[in-house]
């Protein structure tokens, strides 16, 4: 990705997030770029700007059906289960209709950096999932545009036609929303 488009995309995430900078300079998340996670406790929740540029960082990962880490490829849930699970400490299922039941639905008009967003790609609904960067940007593994993971946009001709949903991971104090490092899998033994 072009320095251009990653400035732009830290000062979308640096404006979407407010208090999160005071300078507003990108510089002063230059650092925060690479793929490696903050450490954290079950008290220490990272900010929604901190899980959105850890993703970030892993830009150009490899797709891989039912893969889940970048040194050997990721799926769309598979990548945001590893980025949730990096940055956050939380287990997240391996399926895109899976994470879809099991968080807060939220309006299109609602999305913050971190949340996610789904995707009917295939003949059934939540097939497709991504998480969302800030404005209109969301990132994802993609198998068919580059068969890596990328950043797109919501209004895209393609995604604004399949777009199902989005749903709250993280709640405004930065807790997931059953207070729980570990979220349950409802259809996990059905979705595998």
């Amino acid at each position: 990705m072009g320095n251009f488009l990653r400035i732009y995309l830290v000062t979308v995430l640096l404006t979407s997030v407010s208090g999160w900078a005071d300078d507003g300079s990108a510089a002063t998340v230059a650092p925060a770029m690479t793929a490696q996670a903050p450490s954290t406790t079950l008290s220490e929740r990272p900010s929604r700007t901190e899980l959105a540029l850890f993703a970030m960082g892993l830009i150009g990962a490899v797709y891989k059906p039912g893969g889940e880490s970048p040194e050997l490829g990721m799926d769309c849930s598979g990548f945001v289960r590893y980025v949730f699970h990096e940055v956050a400490g939380l287990k997240l299922p391996h399926s895109a209709l899976a994470l879809s039941k099991i968080h807060e639905v939220i309006s299109k008009a609602d999305l913050k950096p971190g949340d996610l967003v789904f995707f009917k790609t295939t003949r059934r609904v939540f097939s497709h999932v991504g998480i969302y960067l800030g404005g209109n940007e969301f990132i994802h593994a993609s198998s068919s545009e580059t068969g890596k993971v990328m950043i797109s946009n919501l209004d895209n001709v393609y995604w604004s036609k399949h777009y199902e949903g989005a749903r709250r991971i993280l709640t405004a104090s930065n807790t997931p929303l059953n207070h729980s490092p570990v979220i349950s899998d409802p259809i996990a033994a059905v979705s595998q």
